[in-house]
């Protein structure tokens, strides 16, 4: 069981920062579901220093959840596997909640792009990655 999520959650995380290093060398593709917007303007135009920040963050956690896991020989973040472990948990499981306005389960503001995407895709997945790591900390614990 924990080697089985330690790949699913490793490997999603990978991939999003992929996807976050996608969007700073100039991708288009799936920008418009990824930043919440007031259905004619963006929120915020996300800088690609800040996307770049996003992407080694996500490819850090990924790494991090491979050591928590067992996956990797190397240990980089052996000394505070549940501190980190639990800031993870509770940062994908606080975005899933969202702030009550534009992002996660309780948002108000629906009908946008990212608003569809949100409520189908981005909350349940963090929500997830969320449950996930914690179950991986309590299976390492045991």
């Amino acid at each position: 069981m924990l080697e089985l999520l330690t790949w699913a959650v490793g490997g999603i995380l990978f991939v999003l920062s992929g996807m976050h290093l996608y969007w700073v060398f100039g991708g288009q593709k799936g920008a418009k579901a990824a930043i919440p917007s007031t259905g004619t303007d963006l929120l915020f135009t996300p800088s690609k220093i800040g996307t770049s920040i996003v992407a080694v963050l996500l490819a850090l956690a990924a790494w991090f959840v491979l050591e928590l896991g067992e996956a990797v020989p190397f240990r980089f973040f052996h000394f505070f596997y549940s501190y980190g472990a639990g800031l993870l948990t509770c940062l994908f499981i606080l975005r899933s909640i969202g702030d009550f306005k534009w992002v996660g389960f309780f948002k108000r503001k629906k009908g946008t792009v990212f608003a569809k995407w949100d409520t189908a895709l981005h909350s349940p997945l963090c929500f997830l990655l969320g449950t996930a790591i914690l179950m991986m900390m309590l299976l390492r614990m045991a």
